[in-house]
């Protein structure tokens, strides 16, 4: 019965479900609620998770209360690149989406960070990205404007 919930609450997140109530009666039961959501489109519900948004990121936690030290870093550097607008996935929710994200980008941690769709990496790959200033770039491609532009012009 858990993982029949995890997986409807799971589909619901992922808007991958069709609600079929039944009425008796001109009432609507709650326990008589049809959820549908096939597993196997797991791959597929993943693949719309992440083209949803223009940055999307799978971590440990939420962005508001990171649990790992690893997911913090990629949420801090977001934070000092003025990218608050992102859907954030929290992996320790379900063990369904942790597995499932490893296997959709063939990449063995997490955190995994998204841009329009196309994996990125890890917090690692970021990371380097900001050090080296191709996250500034990357960022402009999304139509995101980095917040460390900002800060540059206003030292000058």
């Amino acid at each position: 019965m858990n993982n029949l919930l995890r997986s409807t609450a799971r589909c619901l997140r992922s808007r991958a479900v069709t609600y079929l109530p039944r009425q008796t009666d001109g009432f609507v039961w709650s326990n008589a609620a049809r959820f549908l959501c096939a597993p196997g489109n797991f791959q597929k519900d993943l693949g719309e998770m992440v083209k949803k948004d223009k940055v999307v990121v799978f971590i440990k936690g939420t962005p508001e209360q990171p649990m790992c030290g690893f997911s913090n870093a990629v949420v801090q550097i977001l934070r000092m690149h003025g990218v608050d607008d992102y859907a954030a996935y929290n992996v320790l929710e379900d063990q369904e989406l942790r597995q499932g994200v490893k296997d959709f980008s063939n990449w063995p941690t997490i955190p995994q960070v998204y841009f329009n769709g196309e994996f990125v990496g890890g917090c690692d790959i970021l990371l380097q990205m900001h050090q080296n200033g191709d996250l500034v770039e990357e960022l402009k491609k999304l139509g995101i404007s980095s917040a460390l532009l900002d800060t540059k012009k206003d030292s000058k």
